[in-house]
């Protein structure tokens, strides 16, 4: 792992085999703390291949070019709403907070994750274009995919079983789930109000599968572990609410209760094979705080 080259400004580095980005970095630039990376990472001084990362987990693969930025760059991205957590010339990866619409509706147009970040590739040059892969929910947080470029949103939403590896959700329903762990079927459809229900009729709408597990359980509430095999509309909710464990905050899907004041669920994990390099690129969320200590 030696530097490939180095300049007063600049180092670069070559990746010659896979490991965290934080390790990488702790191991190449001898002396540094922590804390020190932390701040790199976190003022966008570091790059790979080219794109700037953000996140200490960040995957590397062998072959990979890392730089460190050690003079002047420009001022990072910032918002209360949103925050970056994977960035390269392709692709644009986001932790939405709830409360915050990932696309313009009648009521909302400005205050949207996609105009937030379409302002922010575009202060660099107005040409640049953003193009969204897939949406959460106004009251649903945690992670959320943007492409660059048509060609990579077509990639992923053509190819989306394919390309995307492992999507996963948690959320804090009512009651104590039974079982550890299981898989609820059904199929999907809206009705005349834009609500969705469920059918145990085969063909009866759009085929939907969940899998849950078990996290923890106590105080009659149960921290779950969601995994998509299917990515319908309003899925989740509609699945829990089917065997009678709705998301706390979910008033449209029969919760009774909203002990933390918002829907309690939350994108946290998602790993995909990049459509452009070929190469797996796995983002993860920690566990919202406020989700854990319902059931502790």
């Amino acid at each position: 792992m030696k530097p490939a080259k180095k300049t007063t400004r600049n180092s670069y580095f070559r990746v010659t085999e896979p490991c965290s980005l934080q390790a990488f970095l702790l191991e190449r630039l001898h002396g540094i703390s922590r804390n020190a990376v932390k701040s790199l990472l976190t003022h966008h001084q570091v790059k790979v291949n080219n794109a700037p990362v953000t996140n200490p987990t960040y995957a590397l693969n062998a072959g990979d070019e890392v730089v460190v930025l050690h003079g002047w760059v420009e001022k990072p991205f910032s918002s209360p709403l949103l925050q970056i957590v994977y960035e390269d010339e392709y692709l644009l990866v986001v932790n939405k907070h709830e409360g915050l619409l990932t696309i313009a509706t009648d009521r909302e147009r400005s205050r949207t994750a996609y105009s937030i970040l379409k302002q922010y590739i575009k202060r660099n040059d107005p040409s640049n274009k953003l193009f969204i892969v897939h949406r959460l929910d106004k009251d649903t947080s945690g992670l959320l995919l943007f492409a660059k470029s048509e060609e990579i949103k077509n990639a992923f939403q053509h190819n989306w079983l394919r390309v995307i590896e492992d999507r996963k959700y948690v959320a804090v329903v009512s009651g104590e789930m039974e079982q550890d762990e299981g898989e609820i079927v059904s199929w999907l459809k809206e009705n005349a109000a834009y609500v969705t229900y469920s059918s145990k009729k085969e063909g009866d709408g759009q085929k939907a599968v969940t899998h849950y597990k078990v996290i923890s359980r106590k105080n009659n509430h149960t921290l779950v572990e969601l995994k998509l095999e299917t990515g319908r509309k309003n899925q989740i909710r509609v699945h829990l609410s089917d065997i009678h464990h709705p998301i706390c905050g979910d008033k449209k899907y029969g919760s009774k209760e909203n002990p933390l004041h918002r829907l309690a669920l939350h994108a946290y994990k998602i790993s995909f094979r990049h459509p452009a390099t070929g190469k797996l690129v796995v983002l993860e969320t920690s566990i919202p705080d406020k989700f854990k200590k319902i059931v502790s």
